[in-house]
């Protein structure tokens, strides 16, 4: 993998260390997150995050372990940070750190105190929500470590107050439990109970969210370490109170193992494609109906569209096919009227996005074609003919098969946005694209021509599914093309106001790179374009990807800043996607153009924001500076899958 270390000019620099952000994950949706400073900048960082019935319903547990250390002098120094609600900083421990690395995916800090140096390393385990944090003597002693337990448990989405009730401890072997919701083991507990008020999240702030909450001081655990080598260990775990696990230094050990054994499985062709193999793995997470994928940390949970789109980064190029292959069947069973479930984070089974159900027959057409699994292919074949008849038919949200040219047509609903492109501004959707979005339809196509050649694999006739697809894709290549020379956004939208006599509907040109997949799949309905495709580059690529509209486009906003109408509304008017990096690459290979060197940016960005990941978005205006998610599962999945290649 990649070396991700930093030395004290980033770790001693509060800006620049809390703005890279490491994270750990126990298998479940759940994790631990937080900064190379150790300052906890967002309300979702903690030591103990644990996922519900669904990974996005998250409770923050276990905040923080602030170490202090008594020196052999009696001085007694703090090792930990926390910003507070007057902008005051203290303690102010990342003073004091000289490293931190990320080795196989476990993160480690080193403080140095003149020749006293310590060492502290986070883990959780795989399946469970457990956390392990080791402190370790490197060098010097001895001395006395006394670690203080911040703790809280409430919905990772908002904060608790000290004018609520106080958090319930119970005594416990080694430690206590909080709130009959977690537990906390370790050395030498001692009780404290009070309150820490107006701790301050300086990333809540910048979202124009509340930025404060208060924290309760359960108490703390000690121990001395004498020599080098010696250890503090202290384990936080929800679930199953009464199971205590294995002890922390092994915790940790078997992190390191399995994910060396996650790379290995993955066997990437370079650093760069091992780091974005483990990347890939936080995000594929069992839960009580099966695999699942969590869409980004830390605030997603799963959506069918994410999970979809990101299907051939996350399983096949990381040889997890056998977990693709129950998520597939999971979702298969969630169909209904043609359309393929949206779980989303309220945890309410929704059924509302034009694309997900096409991206799912391409994510089974990809399973059955790099596999060879056409056992899988002829089990689901029966779905996904529903899923041509249903849109042949008309379902939810005026879905349908334009009777006419054979293209799908959507929308109509007030307040709905149906494609990826889906924010709104108090109800009101800032890129609705209905008519005929231009991806949607090369979705369209390229899923009847999948579904075609799986129909044929099981020795069935095909005739009707071909003849679709043929009549829809004359209809793309006659409707698409702009002429100002790039494909139309949409085609048939309602037009908002015409002049009596005027056209009812009109064709959307606005730059945006949703056409690239009428050019990347591998059923594409048009042949690359090498002017129009230099176009689009020249308009839309960035470092981290593309845009999501060309700068001198009207409405055009070159920031994803600010509170949260500010952003949505910058959501996909110009801010950076890397997740399109994918289809970006795809068609610049099909059309015979050099791709060596688009990965540059993104390669160099596994450092920069969240460390070994890929962010969800960035501003369009440079220096593009990373914004969204800091984890984003389409992201590191459609470059992991477009490098490998």
């Amino acid at each position: 993998m990649i070396e991700i270390r930093f030395g004290p000019q980033v770790c001693g620099d509060l800006a620049a260390g809390s703005a890279r952000e490491w994270l750990v994950t126990d298998g479940r949706g759940g994790y631990a997150m937080g900064t190379v400073s150790g300052l906890r900048t967002r309300r979702y960082h903690g030591l103990l995050v644990v996922a519900g019935e669904t990974p996005a319903s998250r409770k923050v547990g276990l905040v923080s372990l602030d170490p202090v250390v008594t020196l052999p002098s009696g001085q007694r120094v703090r090792l930990g940070a926390h910003e507070w609600s007057s902008g005051v900083v203290d303690p102010r421990g990342y003073e004091l750190l000289e490293r931190f690395d990320l080795v196989d995916g476990v993160p480690r800090w080193r403080w140095r105190i003149g020749d006293v140096v310590i060492e502290r390393e986070i883990a959780m385990a795989y399946g469970r929500p457990c956390v392990a944090v080791v402190h370790r003597l490197v060098s010097g002693g001895p001395v006395r470590l006394d670690l203080a337990a911040a703790c809280t448990w409430r919905d990772a989405h908002g904060e608790r107050r000290a004018d609520g009730p106080t958090p319930r401890l119970e005594p416990a072997a080694g430690g206590a439990v909080v709130e009959r919701a977690f537990r906390l083991a370790g050395p030498d507990w001692a009780p404290e109970g009070q309150w820490w008020l107006g701790i301050r999240h300086r990333e809540e702030a910048a979202r124009g969210l509340n930025p404060d909450e208060d924290l309760w001081y359960a108490g703390r655990f000690s121990g001395t370490l004498d020599a080098p080598g010696d250890t503090v260990p202290v384990l936080a775990w929800a679930d199953d109170l009464a199971e205590e696990p294995p002890p922390a230094t092994t915790l940790v050990e078997a992190a390191r193992r399995r994910n060396r054994a996650v790379v290995a499985t993955a066997k990437p062709d370079d650093p760069v494609a091992a780091t974005l193999a483990l990347a890939a793995d936080a995000f594929v997470v069992s839960t009580s109906t099966g695999p699942d994928v969590v869409a980004g940390y830390p605030w997603f949970g799963a959506w069918s569209r994410d999970t979809m789109t990101s299907y051939e980064g996350l399983f096949l190029a990381t040889n997890r096919a056998d977990e693709g292959r129950a998520l597939l069947r999971a979702y298969a069973a969630t169909l209904s009227e043609g359309m393929l479930s949206n779980t989303a984070d309220t945890g309410r089974v929704e059924y509302n996005t034009v694309d997900a159900t096409l991206w799912f027959l391409h994510a089974v057409t990809r399973h059955v074609t790099v596999t060879g699994d056409t056992d899988l292919g002829d089990e689901l074949l029966p779905a996904l003919h529903e899923v041509v008849q249903a849109h042949l038919a008309g379902t939810r949200y005026g879905i349908r098969a334009d009777p006419t040219d054979g293209l799908i047509t959507q929308g109509g609903t007030p307040g709905t946005a149906l494609t990826w492109m889906d924010a709104r501004v108090h109800g009101v959707p800032v890129t609705p694209r209905t008519g005929k979005p231009v991806e949607v339809n090369a979705l369209w196509v390229n899923g009847l021509a999948g579904v075609a050649e799986l129909t044929e694999l099981v020795g069935r006739d095909a005739s009707a599914l071909w003849g679709l697809h043929t009549r829809a894709s004359a209809a793309f290549r006659a409707r698409f093309p702009a002429p100002v020379g790039w494909l139309h956004d949409a085609v048939d939208a309602p037009a908002p106001a015409y002049p009596l006599g005027g056209a009812a509907h009109h064709d959307d040109d606005l730059l945006r790179p949703n056409q690239l997949l009428a050019w990347s799949l591998p059923y594409a309905p048009l042949e690359p374009d090498p002017a129009a495709l230099r176009r689009i580059a020249e308009a839309l690529l960035t470092p981290l990807g593309p845009r999501s509209l060309a700068p001198d486009s009207p409405g055009y906003m070159g920031r994803h800043r600010g509170g949260p109408a500010e952003r949505d509304a910058a959501y996909h008017q110009g801010t950076v996607w890397p997740w399109l990096i994918g289809p970006f690459a795809d068609a610049y290979r099909r059309a015979g153009l050099p791709t060596d060197d688009l990965f540059v940016g993104l390669d160099g960005h596994l450092t920069e924001f969240g460390l070994g990941s890929v962010s969800e978005t960035a501003d369009g205006d440079p220096p593009h500076t990373a914004t969204g998610c800091p984890f984003q599962a389409w992201s590191v999945a459609e470059l992991l899958r477009v490098r490998r290649r």
